[in-house]
């Protein structure tokens, strides 16, 4: 009889154990769409068999183990932080390329060649009213567009603040998440399939607006790294970050009137700005404390556009202050066409403008020699669209072809930016279908062994009905 009533014993117990094994399989199918989902198993083991020391022997139910693969996560994850990286700078830079025209026929470039067309015209007659009045009106246009390009990076730089401010926003609510989940892991979710992909996936999102280091902790919380140095999380801690645009003590502003470029900073006000180096928080730095910084200049760059404007502004006011106006005697100097800021090189081409004093006038065309010439200032003026001496040229360019390589540094950025993101799209749908054939559910293996619980149950359950009608006989014989 206690044999019979072992048996029975046993046989429960195994129903029990293939029903629990049914349930974790069919949670996989149906969590087959579930992005992150990782297939789970339930380990069965052969219990000890000594009927001597009352142990029955049959199946036990063991572990719930994973198929999560943590290093196809983790390449997942660098995927991301590199699309998030190139698809932020891509669209930055596409916004800022529209400023800087290289056919010639808009903005800076026609405004260069404008007027220096009227500086030609005027050469060829310079006592003529109309001629100098074009040269005016030209150069009025060249400060407008100077100050379009710098309004536009302005606005480039404001929109990068913005969107800097709502990513460290979104990174500290990520992090708040995972801290939840992270207590949640202590508190008894070790075999929780749902939080586990929760975890996972806002893992992923976090990777695609920062480049993180993951490490996984025996009580299954996980430790969240910026760069690899700098905490984000860990356990039940949330270390927050912000972004600042204040100027540092150290170094010194080399143009306090200018930009102070972005910082991020940890919780406890340290500055890891360096560390920042993907996803779409590291896009944006590039652009605002790089790209930004060295077109339109900040507290540390003078910006490659304000240079332009400076040269251009310089020497023609140096040529037309060294003219006359006319011989006399005495003899009446020339007065400067522009007017800067000169509290520093990084503002220049946003407070460039068409000096008051200028007009059709006092502009001076008499280059007083030796050798005098009637028109000579006019000639040089003329002259700067093809220059030959060093000191009408930028960095040994005309300022149309300084202007060009300009804008084609922001072209070629682009087109790189584009081409990298499109590669990182690639790659990272790769990632995730090598993560999906490594952790994902197989429909087929689930129908299998849902098959084979299936028959495993239905067997035990007929064993268990025919031991409990020998129960009864058994009995009934006693009786």
């Amino acid at each position: 009889m206690s044999n019979l009533l072992t048996s029975l014993i046993s046989t429960a117990q195994a129903l029990g154990v293939f029903e629990r094994a049914l349930v974790v399989s069919q949670n996989n199918v149906a969590n087959v769409s579930t992005p992150g989902y990782a297939a789970q198993r339930m380990i069965l083991h052969a219990a000890e068999f000594d009927p001597s020391t009352g142990l029955i022997g049959g199946v036990q139910a063991g572990e719930i183990e994973t198929a999560r693969n943590l290093y196809a996560e983790q390449n997942v994850r660098r995927q991301r932080e590199s699309l998030g990286y190139y698809t932020e700078l891509a669209h930055s830079l596409a916004a800022v390329e529209s400023y800087f025209d290289v056919t010639g026929r808009q903005g800076i470039p026609a405004a260069l060649s404008n007027l220096f067309q009227a500086f030609s015209a005027w050469s060829l007659e310079p006592g003529s009213l109309p001629a100098r009045e074009q040269v005016i009106q030209r150069a009025g246009e060249l400060a407008d567009a100077f100050h379009q390009v710098a309004e536009g990076m302005a606005r480039a730089a404001a929109d990068a603040d913005r969107q800097l401010r709502q990513t460290v926003g979104k990174i500290n609510e990520i992090g708040q998440q995972l801290y939840e989940y992270n207590v949640a892991r202590r508190s008894g979710g070790m075999d929780d399939a749902g939080l586990d992909t929760r975890i996972h996936a806002a893992l992923e999102e976090l990777s695609e607006l920062v480049n993180i280091s993951v490490l996984h902790q025996p009580d299954g919380s996980v430790t969240v790294l910026i760069g690899g140095q700098s905490p984000l999380v860990i356990g039940a801690s949330l270390y927050r970050i912000s972004v600042q645009f204040d100027l540092p003590a150290d170094p010194p502003p080399v143009y306090a009137a200018a930009p102070a470029p972005a910082r991020i900073v940890a919780s406890e006000g340290r500055d890891i700005t360096s560390l920042v180096t993907q996803g779409s928080l590291g896009g944006l730095l590039e652009m605002r404390n790089q790209v930004l910084a060295s077109l339109a200049g900040d507290a540390y760059h003078a910006g490659d556009l304000n240079l332009l404007a400076k040269a251009v502004a310089d020497r023609i006011n140096e040529l037309l202050t060294g003219g006359w106006v006319s011989e006399g005697p005495p003899p009446v100097s020339g007065v400067p066409l522009f007017t800067y800021n000169s509290a520093g090189d990084a503002v220049v081409a946003q407070t460039l403008a068409l000096n008051p004093a200028a007009n059709a006038q006092n502009l001076a065309a008499i280059s007083p020699g030796p050798p005098y010439v009637g028109n000579g200032v006019a000639l040089q003026l003329a002259e700067l669209a093809e220059p030959r001496r060093q000191q009408d040229m930028i960095g040994g360019y005309s300022y149309a072809a300084f202007f060009g390589r300009l804008a084609g540094s922001v072209g070629s950025r682009l087109a790189e930016a584009e081409a990298n993101r499109a590669f990182r799209a690639d790659t990272t749908a790769q990632a995730r279908e090598l993560r999906q054939q490594l952790s994902g559910v197989s429909l087929d293996q689930e129908a299998i062994l849902i098959l084979q619980f299936q028959r495993a149950y239905q067997a035990n359950a007929k064993m268990l009905s025919l031991l409990g009608e020998l129960t009864e006989a058994v009995l009934g014989m006693i009786r």
